[in-house]
């Protein structure tokens, strides 16, 4: 858990250099830098903004498991849905072979 929480400071200072240098912030605009720039501005802590970007790192795989799963039970539920899915990858992939 130290290991980890070191090394999320490290990837959110280099966040904060890196949105030192930038030109225009509007493309660099993501969560994590929502988080620095309310540090910036004294709403939150050092330690706040440690805390949410570690508790989404951790927390996405989780979610976006159970989502996944549910979705694809929904899908094997509606074979018409999946048909549906399936043409439309067709027609937006063409003859290229899908990857992960």
């Amino acid at each position: 858990s130290k290991d980890l929480k070191g090394a999320m400071e490290v990837l959110i200072e280099q966040k904060r250099q890196k949105l030192s240098t930038v030109e225009k912030l509007d493309e660099h605009m993501d969560f994590a830098s929502q988080l620095i720039f309310a540090q910036n501005r004294g709403d939150l802590t050092a330690e706040n903004v440690n805390q949410c970007v570690l508790e989404m790192m951790i927390a996405a795989p989780d979610t976006l498991s159970v989502t996944l799963f549910f979705m694809l039970i929904l899908i094997a539920e509606h074979p018409t849905v999946e048909e549906e899915m399936m043409r439309e990858i067709e027609t937006v992939m063409g003859k290229q072979e899908l990857q992960s």
